[in-house]
């Protein structure tokens, strides 16, 4: 017989947990798991809430038993405002189909064609940067890759148009994070009708963003001949060429969803992992010789490719081992079960949620030993074969693992081996960095960097041990 409830913390009588996930969500949640193990009970106010810290279990939540989940209602009430009923945010047959028209348009010869966009655009970042200049890596990272995403889904066919696009929409995906983040806190969502702050800022953005979004479309759908939408190599394109099996097409409102959500997934959370592997080689300096000798090696000075990324294996390493240590989306969308269901010999009653976070997963101790350390080493081709399937889920997993996953890793490998050969970044001196763990987990307050130009230099490979211990 099932057991009605795992352990967990008591909690205030009246609102459970909440104060205590309110003040550090990720720490809260990794404490949780270290305390009480694989799968923890705890209320946040009326939330009967479980979090699952075990492939096993998250396996049965994502892909086993996934059908008997759909996501959180605060999720999609709150993500739905701004991102509508796209990939993110939608449910069931209708997802099923979205995720049938959308899934060409991400097929890897199609992003292949996008690794010289990705390249070009880095390169126009560092002809703005100079020895010794003090800069907001982050905030740089954030406009690379809005820059980047603006031109491969819409096809923006100069720097500046780019730019324009990326700042605008940045701006009203911006302040609709800052209003969503409110809401999450809150742990529910004011009517729309309140003439609140949030709420006139989340109309403004809304209001702005869908604007901008639908232009776009209008203006793609204007230049059609005899009625057929024409391939302008971008992923907009194919999300207008893409047909289900009965002959149909997105309309506007499913366009203006998918593309709203795959710009604001996009770039947001490509730009947190390369702030934090920037952060993670200043404080690595072993790491980032070790890095820098690879790139050297390979590269001689020139440009990446896309057919260098094969013979960069340790530049992959580090960003695997940066987005295991800060995952972007530190916590997936919460799980709801449409009816009761029966999780590691436990009952997990309808009405209840399902909480599970990248950032526990990816430091427990028994699938990553030294779980504190950065060691991109640790990324071997045997360890990663016996790692259990779900013990590492930066991009989540099952039917509902995030469509661009191939891209955004194809993103990041070609713009740290771009930077990294022609610059080192050091944290300024008496800087505290600390993640912040809104809808994405970002270095709270920017990351301040000093910039060091390097000659990239021909030689052989030397194997450089790493530091003992590195707490981060």
């Amino acid at each position: 017989m099932a057991i009605q409830r795992p352990p967990g913390p008591k909690g205030n009588f009246v609102v459970g947990s909440l104060r205590d996930f309110g003040a550090n969500p990720p720490g809260f949640l990794q404490q949780l798991a270290q305390t009480y193990g694989s799968m923890v009970y705890f209320r946040l106010a009326h939330l009967h809430t479980y979090l699952l810290a075990d492939s096993d279990y998250v396996r049965e939540v994502l892909v086993t038993q996934a059908d008997k989940f759909e996501k959180a209602a605060l999720d999609r009430q709150i993500l739905g405002k701004f991102l509508g009923n796209g990939l993110l945010t939608s449910e069931g047959a209708f997802h099923a189909r979205q995720r049938r028209l959308a899934q060409p348009a991400f097929h890897m010869k199609r992003i292949r064609t996008y690794a010289e966009v990705m390249v070009g655009y880095t390169d126009h970042l560092l002809a703005e940067w100079q020895d010794g200049q003090t800069r907001d890596v982050a905030d740089d990272m954030m406009r690379l890759t809005m820059q980047i995403v603006s031109k491969t889904l819409f096809d923006a066919d100069a720097v500046t148009e780019a730019e324009d696009t990326a700042v605008s929409v940045g701006r009203a995906i911006h302040d609709l994070q800052a209003v969503s983040n409110g809401d999450y806190r809150r742990g529910f969502v004011l009517p729309n009708w309140l003439p609140t702050a949030g709420n006139r800022k989340r109309k403004r953005a809304i209001a702005h963003y869908s604007q901008t979004i639908e232009r776009i479309i209008g203006e793609r759908r204007a230049t059609a001949v005899n009625g057929q939408i024409q391939d302008n190599g971008d992923l907009l394109s194919m999300l207008m060429l893409s047909q289900d099996e009965d002959g149909g097409f997105m309309n506007d409102r499913q366009l203006r969803d998918e593309v709203a959500t795959l710009f604001a997934a996009g770039h947001e959370t490509t730009s947190n992992a390369l702030s934090w592997t920037w952060y993670l080689l200043s404080q690595n300096p072993a790491a980032e010789a070790k890095l820098h000798t690879e790139l050297d090696a390979v590269l001689n000075g020139r440009t990446p490719t896309l057919d260098d990324l094969p013979h960069l294996p340790y530049t992959l390493q580090v960003i695997k081992e940066a987005m295991r240590l800060y995952p972007p989306a530190w916590i997936l969308n919460g799980r709801a079960p449409l009816t009761e269901v029966e999780i590691g010999g436990y009952t997990i009653p309808k009405g209840s949620m399902i909480f599970i976070a990248p950032y526990v997963m990816h430091r427990l101790p028994h699938y990553f030993p030294n779980p504190d350390q950065f060691l991109p080493e640790r990324w071997t081709p045997e360890m990663e074969k016996g790692l259990p399937k779900y013990a590492y889920i930066p991009f989540g997993g099952g039917p509902r693992v995030c469509i661009g996953n191939s891209f955004a890793m194809m993103e990041a490998q070609l713009i740290l081996a771009t930077m990294a050969q022609r610059y080192r970044l050091r944290l300024v001196a008496g800087t505290t960095v600390q993640p912040e763990a809104l809808i994405t987990m970002s270095p709270a307050g920017g990351l301040p960097m000093t910039v060091e130009a390097r000659e990239p230099r021909q030689r052989e490979w030397e194997d450089t041990e790493l530091p003992e211990l590195v707490v981060v």
